[in-house]
């Protein structure tokens, strides 16, 4: 008889279809979208992409729950949220970059404004 065959082959496919929906998961790859939209990743060329990359994610792992296919799902979520992620440090990085750059200009322009008004270093 060929049933060691074919119950294997019925608990991968209950397997399948039990898999449960990945909603937190969902919730944490839409919350980290909206933190790399917040720190304006949508307006810098390097972290633009990625933040593109998770929001076609997030797409996909939307229709494949509406299929049914919750792993396939939560396997799209976490690439949008790793996606989301990466587009949130390159936003804070080049944010961190405008702000060291505005402090050293301050610091020199008041450096130089010392200088002119006579202050010793």
């Amino acid at each position: 008889m060929n049933t060691h065959f074919s119950l294997p082959a019925l608990l991968l496919v209950g397997c399948a279809s039990t898999f449960p929906a990945p909603t937190q998961h969902l919730a944490d790859a839409e919350s980290a979208q909206r933190s790399a939209r917040e720190l304006g990743a949508a307006n810098q060329p390097t972290a633009q992409l990625h933040l593109k990359l998770a929001d076609e994610q997030m797409v996909l792992a939307k229709k494949e729950m509406a299929n049914g296919d919750n792993r396939s799902a939560d396997f799209m979520l976490g690439r949008a949220k790793a996606d989301s992620e990466l587009a949130v440090a390159l936003a804070r990085e080049l944010n961190a970059s405008v702000e060291v750059k505005r402090a050293v200009e301050t610091s020199e322009t008041t450096a130089a404004t010392n200088a002119i008004q006579g202050a010793v270093k």
